[in-house]
């Protein structure tokens, strides 16, 4: 898990069109980084969707937003197109950015231990070093906080 202050790990992957994004690439603005486990499951699709009606507000800041997920670039471009997501879905199959965030690892559900992803989310500076670390996000009023968080810093 990274922690407020360290440097963002950079990253390239690609998005839910198949086009490569790096954090470099958007050095200078606010970013948020926001992990999840699965497209189009219902706590994801929450979070997604509660993204995409506070994305004006985002946009007015000039925040990228960056959803990351260990789902194909299919997957993540019907989950996009379904619910109309205005913002990127980048596609880490191979686990490397979310081993580099420390978002990959150990989970127990319902007694049974298996390898997946911490809703977690990283709120990036413009200078790429990490302003503020959700641990454990709520679905329905993460993307409220994360502007709260971003108004009172940008």
């Amino acid at each position: 898990m990274l922690t407020t202050g360290q440097q963002a790990p950079d990253f390239t992957l690609p998005d839910q069109d198949g086009v490569m994004h790096s954090l470099r690439d958007y050095a200078g603005q606010w970013v948020l980084i926001y992990f999840y486990p699965k497209d189009d499951t219902p706590g994801c699709t929450k979070e997604a969707c509660a993204l995409r009606d506070d994305f004006p507000a985002f946009d007015t800041k000039k925040a990228k937003i960056f959803g990351v997920s260990a789902d194909s670039v299919e997957s993540h471009k019907k989950f996009a197109t379904k619910y109309e997501l205005p913002f990127t879905l980048l596609s880490d199959t191979g686990h490397d950015m979310l081993k580099a965030y420390g978002v990959w690892g150990k989970k127990t559900f319902l007694g049974r231990s298996y390898e997946g992803i911490s809703r977690t989310s990283y709120l990036v500076d413009p200078e790429g070093r990490v302003a503020v670390v959700y641990e454990k996000v709520n679905p329905l009023t993460h993307a409220s906080q994360v502007l709260t968080d971003l108004s009172a810093r940008a």
